[in-house]
């Protein structure tokens, strides 16, 4: 009775092995490859921001700092404050693309020598091989802005202008001539200086960023710079021996806290630079010789990086402290 009983015990193990390998065969086999197929299966979702990330704000501060946005335009601005505004939705700033971000200026006082101006003019507002105006120079004359330069009329006449500049309700920069010359002859009025309609021979084809109001020139510095862009409204334009000096919103800006450092300040939002990214951004970018203004390349922002050190706060933010761009080994600067 008991060899019965093992015999009937085996063979129930026998069937039950079978069972499981049916469920291994070839048509069980299909049958779960077609549930779990590509077109069956959702596909995980992309990682996304964190939920109100995406729209927080970066908050920027700057006090005496001169950024070179080219090797020959340089804007030293002595107080800033305001936010790094994404030029697309989906993108954080980032300062390895000077296009991702705007800074969206609320106050500030940023000066701009007639070197800069000179070459700003130049090269962007009239850097079109067809703009009316060539060879442009800037300087300061009574404390007035006068611009010399050549008109594209023929063989080219030499002209030269003296103006008042004052700010737009808009916010941008009127530069109003009070005395002007062509071909060495006095001329009274800005169509009789160019000798033709300026509204068309100043427009968006050829010019960038400058318009014309009757007798007046509307600068738009906001268009007329080279990126990181700068957008505000600008409130007051004074000169300051050679200096072109334009106030935005309310003025000076105040620092959080008071400091004797020059730096640029970064809180709040996403910001990405190299191979990292801060969430709730708390980065503070320091001059290492206060002595004089923070002499600072965008374009080479990881040879300032390299060339200095940083510290992690207590409250897990960064302090970087990095070297004018003036005292940066030149064979350290990569191409851009």
């Amino acid at each position: 009775m008991m060899k019965g009983e093992g015999g009937c015990m085996r063979l129930a193990l026998s069937f039950a092995a079978l069972l499981l390998l049916a469920s291994c065969s070839p048509e069980n086999s299909k049958s779960k490859s077609i549930v779990e197929s590509p077109e069956a299966v959702v596909a995980a979702p992309a990682p996304v921001e964190p939920a109100g990330r995406e729209s927080a704000e970066t908050r920027v501060e700057m006090v005496n700092v001169r950024i070179h946005l080219d090797p020959s335009l340089v804007v030293h601005i002595r107080r800033l404050s305001g936010k790094l505004a994404r030029a697309q939705k989906n993108q954080a700033p980032s300062f390895d693309d000077k296009l991702s971000y705007i800074i969206a200026v609320d106050a500030a006082e940023i000066a701009i020598d007639t070197a800069s101006m000179t070459h700003m003019m130049n090269t962007y507002v009239f850097g079109e091989p067809d703009a009316p105006l060539k060879n442009l120079r800037l300087s300061i004359k009574d404390g007035k802005v006068k611009q010399e330069g050549t008109i594209r009329r023929g063989p080219g006449v030499p002209f030269e202008t003296v103006g008042e500049m004052s700010p737009t309700p808009d916010g941008k920069i009127r530069i109003h001539p009070t005395h002007m010359k062509a071909g060495h002859l006095p001329v009274k009025g800005l169509m009789k200086l160019f000798g033709v309609d300026m509204a068309k021979i100043i427009n968006d084809r050829n010019t960038r960023g400058i318009s014309v109001d009757d007798n007046d020139l509307i600068l738009d510095a906001s268009l007329a710079l080279p990126p990181p862009k700068m957008r505000g409204r600008i409130t007051g334009v004074r000169i300051e021996g050679d200096q072109i000096v334009q106030t935005f919103g309310e003025g000076k800006s105040s620092p959080a806290k008071p400091s004797s450092s020059n730096y640029m300040a970064y809180r709040g939002g996403i910001l990405r630079f190299g191979r990292l990214t801060m969430t709730d951004t708390d980065m503070r970018l320091v001059d290492a010789d206060p002595s004089d203004p923070f002499d600072f390349s965008p374009d080479h922002y990881k040879e300032h990086l390299v060339g200095g050190y940083s510290k992690t706060t207590a409250s897990g933010g960064l302090v970087v402290y990095m070297p004018d761009f003036s005292k940066i080994s030149k064979k350290s600067l990569s191409p851009r």
